[in-house]
């Protein structure tokens, strides 16, 4: 019996995770402007949306943006919000907390006390992925001049 709870126990695909930070790498840096720098805030347009961002910590390497979507909902549904890690020198994207999630795990046991998936943080990454294809048709314009 132990056996068969071993074998069943999630096991993360390492290169189908790093494909998707790569994947928010490169539409992240389609509307990063160089240069940015800590407490900068800006909005993204597009024709499936409006992003929120705020460089909060730069340093040579990595850079922890903060992505919210902006939702016309009077409060009734949270603003979907994410807090991103960029590693420019490995060029990946990750999502380091969610909503109600500050730290994500790489895998969750299932079932446990907050109903997380298995493969909660890969999910969570896929879904700023969907977040980021804000605007795939048409260019992308940032202006320094929210909040």
């Amino acid at each position: 019996m132990a056996r068969t709870a071993l074998k069943d126990r999630y096991q993360p695909n390492v290169n189908q995770f790093l494909a998707l930070c790569g994947r928010n790498y490169a539409l992240i840096q389609r509307w990063l402007p160089d240069g940015c720098a800590l407490g900068d805030k800006w909005q993204v347009n597009g024709s499936f949306g409006c992003l929120d961002v705020e460089v909060l910590e730069n340093t040579p390497y990595t850079q922890l943006v903060s992505i919210a979507r902006t939702v016309d909902t009077q409060g009734i549904v949270p603003v979907p919000k994410v807090t991103v890690r960029v590693y420019h020198d490995a060029q990946l994207a990750e999502v380091l907390s969610s909503q109600q999630i500050f730290r994500l795990q790489a895998v969750y046991d299932y079932p446990n006390l907050r109903m997380h998936h298995p493969d909660e943080k890969y999910q969570v990454n896929a879904f700023l992925e969907e977040l980021l294809k804000i605007d795939c048709h048409t260019s992308l314009s940032a202006s320094h001049s929210f909040g």
